[in-house]
């Protein structure tokens, strides 16, 4: 790595986790994982080892399946995370713990109930337990923007002198101004004796929506890794946004001068993948990511972008992974030519992944007129990345009028074995949700239903988020198709399936 090439630390597997409603199977996180390598993040930190069998088998995967970044593992202050998270992660090319304690006053009296002597000899004893198994050891004081800095620096000092390399500022609760955080990590950097022999790390909260402001003010007072996520995801407001963070040094180089690794070409697929998987959709106004963060509308803006697009764009749509070419293929096209346009886009499917995608594709072009990559994108994700199938749906039929009751007729495949069921409802897709619930013996809370066109135009492929709940447990589900009613069928089957496999490894965990 080049000296002056900041560390991108990605926790949309850990972190980005932890959004309510975002948690994620697998082969979902391998899925992740794998473009996230494309990105070329530096860390990828895959899980929280100790917490689940879930997230062990998630970490052990990706440690052993992804090449590339450095592959991580949280773990407290406590033997068995230590240990665990070895467990996970003695597989991987290279391994990283991180082990965390609070450090601020309110934390240790109230959560931990340590004194700051306790708390200071736990952190040394355990950061020298995890170098004993791997010689990358991070070490994060927990809620460190409201720690007394003297006390802060004792410990930071403390952790780097029994092993750790990289020591981590976290501004847990989102409670630091971008000042007053880059102070704080100038004072780390001048005051603490042997800092010269870790990376000085912060992983910021967005609670004030402050958190890539207080991490790019961190890099500039002597930070050189940033932990992030893919949209910002991450517990209550979220975390700083990797693509917020990576495009802000890139386009002010001259401000900041510093670099990154990441291959920004990727961003728009990895921000994609992330809000399919998550069902967590990108709000339009997100910087970088969102659907107008490259919109023109004020006729003033639209007229200087014409004549030359540097009066109102800052950074190229490309830069990011979007194209300009907006037709793409058609329905004479073929399987080969289908192949290599995926390959072009940064896929490498398998030859039954390929026959199933372009059946889609196939189906969809006698539909369209015109077929954009975002239409591809979508079958992509509506085919490949989908769990598997408890529930299918083989048919749909849904009449509706002014004159007539909306009537769903539905055929549906459980475990392998079609069902066929007939329902009313208050709208053609109310008909079809009460029919699916009643054929299934669901009974799930619909939190909510959202639709988006994913292209324009009146043949546009729509895209249908829902979310459902049962007990303790969320799932969403995704559909697209240009039959919005369709799409939402596919998209309450889809959250069915996660609501099944949610419940059967909980029953599997039990035994």
């Amino acid at each position: 790595m080049k000296k002056d090439n900041i560390i991108i630390f990605d926790t949309t597997l850990r972190d980005g986790e932890q959004s309510p409603g975002a948690s994620m199977n697998i082969e979902e996180k391998i899925k992740i994982a794998k473009c996230l390598a494309k990105l070329n993040v530096d860390v990828i930190e895959a899980g929280f080892a100790f917490s689940s069998p879930g997230d062990f088998e998630a970490v052990k995967r990706v440690g052993m399946e992804v090449k590339g970044p450095t592959i991580c593992s949280l773990a407290r202050c406590k033997p068995e995370d230590i240990d665990t998270a070895w467990e996970a992660l003695k597989h991987a090319e290279k391994p990283r713990i991180h082990t965390f304690i609070s450090t601020s006053d309110i934390h240790l009296k109230y959560q931990f109930r340590m004194t700051r002597e306790q708390a200071l000899e736990r952190a040394v004893e355990m950061v020298a337990r995890a170098k004993g198994y791997v010689d990358d050891v991070e070490f994060s004081p927990m809620d460190a923007t409201r720690t007394e800095p003297s006390y802060l620096y004792q410990m930071v000092e403390a952790v780097i002198e029994a092993g750790a390399t990289t020591v981590n500022i976290p501004d847990t609760v989102g409670y630091s101004m971008p000042y007053e955080f880059g102070k704080l990590i100038r004072g780390i950097k001048e005051t603490v004796p042997n800092i010269n022999k870790a990376v000085i790390s912060v992983h910021c909260h967005n609670d004030l929506g402050l958190a890539t402001a207080n991490s790019l003010a961190a890099l500039q007072n002597g930070a050189m890794q940033v932990e992030c996520t893919i949209n910002g995801l991450g517990e209550r407001a979220g975390n700083a946004a990797l693509e917020e963070i990576v495009m802000a040094v890139k386009t002010r180089k001259d401000f900041f001068f510093l670099g990154t690794q990441a291959n920004t070409k990727e961003i728009m697929k990895a921000s994609t993948m992330v809000s399919r998987i998550t069902g967590i959709n990108v709000q339009p106004n997100k910087a970088i990511v969102g659907a107008n963060a490259f919109a023109h509308e004020s006729g003033i803006h639209q007229d200087g972008v014409l004549k030359e697009k540097e009066t109102y764009e800052i950074m190229s749509p490309t830069s990011i992974g979007l194209k300009k070419n907006t037709l793409v293929m058609g329905k004479h096209s073929g399987r080969h030519a289908f192949r290599k346009h995926t390959e072009e886009m940064g896929y490498n499917f398998s030859d039954d992944e390929i026959n199933s995608l372009f059946e889609r594709f196939k189906l969809l072009a006698d539909q369209k007129k015109e077929i954009f990559e975002e239409d591809i994108e979508a079958i992509i994700a509506d085919d490949i990345y989908r769990i598997s199938e408890h529930y299918n749906l083989k048919h749909l039929l849904v009449s509706s009028g002014t004159e007539q009751k909306p009537q769903a007729n539905i055929t549906l495949a459980i475990d392998g074995k079609d069902h066929e069921g007939e329902g009313a409802g208050d709208g053609p897709v109310d008909a079809a949700f009460m029919l699916i619930q009643k054929m299934t013996d669901t009974n799930y809370k619909l939190l909510s239903y959202s639709v988006k066109s994913i292209t324009g135009g009146t043949d546009a492929l729509g895209e249908v988020s829902v979310r459902l709940k049962h007990n303790d447990n969320i799932v969403h589900g995704n559909g697209s198709d240009t039959d919005i009613i369709l799409a939402s069928a596919k998209a309450y089957v889809n959250a069915l399936n996660r609501m099944h496999y949610k419940k059967t490894k909980k029953k599997q965990r039990s035994v």
